[in-house]
């Protein structure tokens, strides 16, 4: 890997239900997301002018894709402050199971919550 590239170049959240997962993340992020389908997947993206031109994702629904709570976590951009993110979880159907904590005064702050399909998920902010 070039030591100048990203480490992470796309991600993909697992889904069962595309339509009420992306109004889930559009909902929590006050985002839109284009919807395609490709390869028997069924995707919604997270509009690249959110990841500061560099790293996207989305959200797909496959035979290969299954929601978890264990694995890895994926933490979203909740800049400027986490909490308003955050904040729209629960209203929007998911579960926030740790609270905004500050990481340090440096690295900024961090929670885990649950989405709509059931994955575990993490946010960050810099407040």
């Amino acid at each position: 890997m070039d030591a100048n590239a990203n480490a992470l170049n796309w991600f993909e959240i697992s889904v069962s239900d595309i339509a009420r997962a992306k109004k889930f993340y559009e909902t929590v992020f006050g985002i839109k997301m284009d919807e395609t389908e490709a390869m028997g997947m069924k995707m919604a993206y997270f509009p690249i002018e959110n990841m500061n031109g560099k790293v996207s994702g989305g959200l797909v629904q496959s035979d290969m894709h299954k929601p978890s709570t264990d694995g890895a976590k994926i933490y979203l951009n909740g800049n400027p402050d986490l909490s308003n993110a955050l904040g729209k979880v629960e209203a929007a159907g998911g579960k926030v199971t740790m609270p905004k904590t500050q990481i340090s005064p440096e690295i900024g702050h961090m929670a885990f919550f649950i989405d709509s399909e059931g994955n575990g998920m993490a946010l960050h902010s810099n407040n």
